[in-house]
């Protein structure tokens, strides 16, 4: 697993986290950077030379990650927002994910754990706490969007919890690979002398931007309303 930076912005519509464009996330890529690792590259991927030394593989399966801001949740036990007020903390961790890509629609499940801890440790208690999965293609548009659920439970006397969860989405694999036109464009064999050998095909806006609408992310959080959210950024 590699870290990279997603730059996000989160807004909410219809109740659902919408990732826009501005945070950082841990991310298990969909666009795999390699170092001339050409051979690693499965039929039907197309590996993409930076002309840096660096490969792109481009590959159906969407990057899987949590944006900043929506990987944990605090509760607390009044109006109050001191430490002193918190009743319960709680973080997404250990974020894995496995894509299947033989067919027509990739299917690509995660799995993660959601670990809390409480203050008062009197009593057994449960606590069930929401979260968001959102597709998205090319870094805006929205394609899918589901609510789930996970419960804690605490035993009495102890003040740590951990539960664990699942997410899946399906990808077309006809939009998340390129069209031929494109492939063959950057594919495209050129000899020294040639007017379009000095030409990056990658720098292209057209190549850009059909890249960009191959390219998925599903993006998995707490579902926060605007004061918990609020309170993830700004302590």
């Amino acid at each position: 697993m590699q870290i990279v930076t997603i730059r996000t912005k989160l807004c909410l519509e219809f109740g659902v986290f919408v990732i826009v464009m501005m945070l950082r996330t841990r991310v298990l890529p969909a666009i795999a950077l390699v170092a001339a690792l050409t051979g690693c590259a499965r039929e039907g991927e197309l590996v993409v030379d930076q002309g840096v030394g660096i490969t792109a593989v481009l590959s159906p399966c969407p990057a899987v990650g949590i944006p900043d801001y929506t990987g944990d949740v605090t509760l607390f036990s009044g109006v109050g927002r001191a430490y002193s007020d918190i009743d319960l903390t709680a973080a997404i961790t250990d974020l894995r994910s496995t894509c299947d890509d033989s067919s027509e629609k990739v299917y690509t499940e995660a799995t993660f754990d959601v670990r809390a801890r409480r203050a008062d440790t009197n009593g057994a208690r449960t606590v069930t706490l929401p979260y968001f999965t959102t597709v998205l293609q090319g870094g805006t548009a929205v394609v899918a969007k589901r609510l789930g659920e996970v419960t804690l439970t605490f035993a009495d006397g102890e003040d740590r919890a951990m539960a664990s969860a699942r997410a899946g989405s399906f990808v077309d694999r006809a939009a998340a690979s390129l069209p031929d036109d494109v492939r063959e464009r950057i594919t495209k064999r050129r000899r020294a002398g040639d007017p379009e050998a000095a030409l990056d095909p990658l720098a292209a806006p057209e190549v850009k931007a059909a890249i960009a609408r191959t390219r998925f992310e599903m993006l998995i959080g707490f579902q926060l309303d605007e004061e918990q959210l609020a309170y993830n950024v700004t302590r």
